[in-house]
């Protein structure tokens, strides 16, 4: 099914927001490093023309690692100073060390890993690279079937290297060579992807399932819809054997109707699991966040966090933030009542892309997730999920709020990029907000700079990727094509 070839019945402004929306799927992420002292071009660009490292391909340790999407168990997407070789006096003297370009490539679709010495990345055609982080030359590449979305996972051994692809393929192969150890699919839905990273839990595999292809092709007025419904797969990490699945719609879908096309409608479906489970070894649970349901009936797990039995993948509470957001590609044409899969009177697709935070309060703990309905929720884990407190930090919209991911670090503070995405608008959006987690307070916001790009193709002032936090910084990225720093005390 070729999109791009099929967007007849909707506006150009339909358009972009559908090519948006997919281009969020597989979002396009350069690798470049930076060094702070003894920058070497001239070494970078001999290793490059070479192509492969001739240096020992075994791991090094040392202090300097990102693994994964959200670097701990918690999620909070922090670096102290020592393990990210980083202060907030030295940021200003940071500057470019090399830049891999991928050959055949327009885009990158994962979120680099940095261990050991090593780069890991995969692309849009599957192809996975393990780079050397000094030089940026190349140790091996391995080709998955189709689009690697997911950040690289490596275990506490440094052997062996986890990823899914956009088929819901689950990958293990060897962090020295890229030989294949075993290779597992977790989604039982033609449409079912992996889109978060997985996280490990002892010798179990923790796997978030999503399915926004079949959500984008909803769109099409024969397309069945809908049948896909999320899921969070606990696999042996050893052997890549299935040991649990939990759905997050709890009855499959069944016949509900049909179209005014004669098309066939099914429902319950959608709340996929687009990011990276938040792990809880205290109470041995697991916490994830959910999407909109696509088509009726709606479901009280859509736009929620659930948590999870760590061992048993069994439900313990759900916590929903916007009931009955039914939404799905098809209800951004101009078509009759009924004639497609848009559901009657559609939500407002406030689904939940960010994985959520734990943190430790004085005497309690929290849960930190934000929606794209601009609202940031807390929650008591050790409550049921009851709410502690909810601030709304931006107006949100379908690709407004916060989309991918906040950080906190050791202050107190957790902090949010706007996306607040407009088609017509290309400077609107882009705020970055700190929040005090005990309470919900705004401690500061700081507005985007007006884009130098306006005028280019996707140039845009929204944020919409997660936030990164060091010692006294935060660094978010930008569609207008920046990478920012903001000071954590005010924002400057």
């Amino acid at each position: 099914m070729v999109i791009d070839n099929q967007f007849s019945g909707f506006s150009a402004g339909q358009t972009a927001m559908i090519r948006w929306m997919l281009a969020l799927i597989l979002l396009e992420i350069p690798i470049v490093l930076f060094c702070l002292s003894g920058c070497s071009t001239t070494e970078t660009q001999a290793a490059l023309a070479d192509g492969n490292c001739s240096l020992p391909a075994t791991l090094v340790r040392n202090a300097s690692r990102w693994n994964g999407w959200g670097v701990d168990a918690a999620n909070t997407r922090f670096q102290d100073a020592r393990t990210a070789g980083l202060t907030r006096e030295t940021v200003s003297k940071l500057k470019l060390k090399w830049a891999f370009g991928f050959a055949g490539a327009t885009e990158a679709s994962t979120q680099p890993t940095v261990l050991g010495g090593r780069v890991f990345v995969g692309i849009r055609d599957g192809t996975v690279y393990s780079l050397d982080a000094r030089t940026g030359c190349v140790y091996w590449v391995y080709k998955a079937a189709v689009a690697v979305r997911t950040p690289i996972v490596i275990d506490d051994s440094g052997l062996i290297a986890y990823f899914g692809d956009m088929q819901a393929n689950m990958y293990a192969v060897t962090t020295n060579t890229g030989e294949l150890k075993w290779k597992t699919r977790v989604g039982d839905h033609p449409y079912a992807s992996i889109v978060g990273a997985a996280k490990l839990a002892s010798n179990r595999l923790i796997v978030p399932v999503s399915g926004g292809n079949e959500e984008a092709a909803a769109a099409f007025l024969d397309y069945v819809c809908c049948k896909f419904r999320g899921s969070v797969v606990a696999l042996d990490a050893e052997t890549g054997q299935q040991v649990w699945r939990t759905y997050t719609i709890a009855d499959a879908a069944k016949l509900t109707g049909r179209t005014a096309a004669e098309t066939e409608v099914w429902g319950p479906s959608g709340a996929g699991v687009w990011s990276s489970p938040t792990l809880d070894f205290e109470r041995r649970a697991i916490y994830v966040s959910t999407g909109v349901n696509y088509s009726d009936p709606p479901t009280p797990t859509s736009d929620a966090v659930l948590a999870l039995d760590m061992d048993s993948g069994r439900l313990l509470w759900a916590a929903q933030f916007t009931s009955k957001d039914r939404f799905n590609f098809a209800c951004f044409a101009a078509r009759p009542l009924n004639q497609d899969n848009c559901p009657p009177a559609p939500g407002p697709n406030y689904g939940i892309g960010m994985s959520p935070i734990l943190r430790k309060l004085a005497g309690s703990r929290i849960l930190i997730v934000g929606d794209k309905s601009g609202v940031i929720h807390a929650l008591d884990p050790d409550a049921q999920g009851k709410t502690v407190w909810q601030t709304r930090i931006s107006r949100g919209g379908v690709m407004g709020g916060i989309l991918w991911g906040a950080a906190s670090d050791d202050t107190g503070l957790a902090y949010f990029p706007i996306s607040d995405w407009d088609a017509a608008n290309p400077a609107a959006g882009g705020t970055v907000v700190a929040l005090r987690i005990a309470s919900g307070e705004k401690l500061w916001s700081t507005p985007a700079p007006k884009p130098t790009c306006v005028g280019a193709a996707g140039c845009s002032a929204a944020q919409a990727g997660p936030a990164t936090a060091i010692p006294g910084a935060v660094f978010v990225g930008s569609f207008d094509g920046h990478l920012r720093a903001y000071a954590n005390a005010d924002g400057a």
